[in-house]
């Protein structure tokens, strides 16, 4: 009798641990066929061979608010390293205090991403660079304006010569992106849910599981899949039901405007969902502060399905593993201005 008793508590406490846990067996293979950790390496970018030499140019070029024409704004402006790799406000503010028509994106993993810009108008961080240096809107400069500023110091025209070796004449506005480039390859965060995909079944909890079986499950990973969970492809933001104009801008129809073809109204690529939790706010259009309630829009705008406030709950406990370790990353020393270095301007500079 006692040997029977002994039998049934062991069965009900399997039981009991069994409906606590309900977390497919399968899950990091399901997960595995969706999503890539993180390299362990710094990923290498088409014609660009990285080098620390470029890198630590790289870096000194990211933080340089000289190359703005107001002399005040850098990419780290828009891009803050201390607070998750964006700026933390609805729209950047740039040049001539004028703000700008979208949310800031995180430069953190950008490199994974398929684009850069939440239209994918730049193919590549090197593209990208180059955009922000000249829209009116936000550093307001031109490239001849740069290499001239560039060219102005000698420790810059030497830190050009060791990242570009052999040219005649590395100081351009290419290698300019190109070491900007460089350096942001550097920024990967590897997060708890890495581990997990690497083999590690303690890095996340049975809630953040479930949150990740759920997102597999409700369709959110068909747009947020591969290594940077998103930023692989473009889709309609109002697949099923649009937002209302407070996220959903009627102005701004995406990548239409790179396009110019009626089916890419109203479409985005697609957030990386790395350091997501570290972001608000968000969407384009950075009208939503709150990740739970972001959550929830999507559900309904992309999902069509009005998800539950533990469904949601659960969810934002899987993108809390998307929660990376920064690179150490030290403010760089820059280099100092001399007689002829242009001089900060309240105007837009123009050729």
């Amino acid at each position: 009798m006692k040997r029977l008793l002994i039998s049934v508590a062991a069965l009900l406490l399997a039981t009991t641990a069994f409906s606590a846990d309900p977390v497919p067996a399968d899950l990091r293979e399901t997960a595995l066929s969706t999503f890539k950790p993180l390299p362990s390496t710094i990923p290498a970018v088409a014609n660009n061979p990285i080098t620390p030499d470029k890198i630590a140019l790289g870096k000194a070029l990211f933080f340089d608010p000289r190359m703005s024409a107001s002399g005040v704004f850098s990419c780290n402006s828009c891009h803050n390293l201390a607070t998750g790799g964006d700026d933390n406000l609805e729209t950047s503010i740039g040049h001539g205090w004028q703000k700008g028509p979208r949310n800031a994106p995180t430069a953190l993993n950008a490199v994974f991403n398929i684009a850069q810009f939440w239209d994918g108008r730049a193919e590549d961080l090197k593209a990208q660079a180059k955009g922000p240096v000249q829209a009116g809107v936000e550093m307001a400069n031109t490239p001849t304006q740069v290499v001239a500023t560039l060219k102005s110091m000698p420790q810059y025209v030497e830190w050009f010569k060791a990242a570009f070796l052999g040219e005649e004449d590395p100081v351009t506005f290419d290698n300019f992106a190109k070491a900007i480039e460089a350096f942001e390859a550097t920024l990967i965060t590897p997060a708890p849910f890495d581990a997990y995909l690497n083999g590690d079944d303690a890095a996340m909890t049975i809630e953040q599981k479930q949150g990740l079986a759920l997102f597999i499950d409700k369709g959110c990973s068909s747009c947020h899949s591969g290594i940077n969970v998103g930023g692989e492809g473009y889709y309609p933001f109002g697949l099923i039901e649009k937002p209302g104009a407070d996220v959903l801008p009627e102005n701004d129809k995406g990548r239409f405007a790179v396009t110019n073809t009626a089916d890419d109204s109203y479409v985005f690529r697609a957030a990386p969902l790395r350091n997501v939790a570290l972001t608000a706010p968000y969407f384009h259009s950075g009208k939503v502060w709150n990740l739970k309630q972001a959550v929830a829009i999507m559900g309904t705008a992309q999902l069509g399905e009005e998800l539950n406030d533990e469904e949601v709950t659960l969810i934002v406990a899987f993108l809390n593993t998307l929660t990376g370790k920064m690179p150490e990353v030290s403010y760089p020393v820059l280099p100092a201005e001399t007689d002829s270095t242009p001089r900060p301007s309240g105007e837009v500079v123009k050729n």
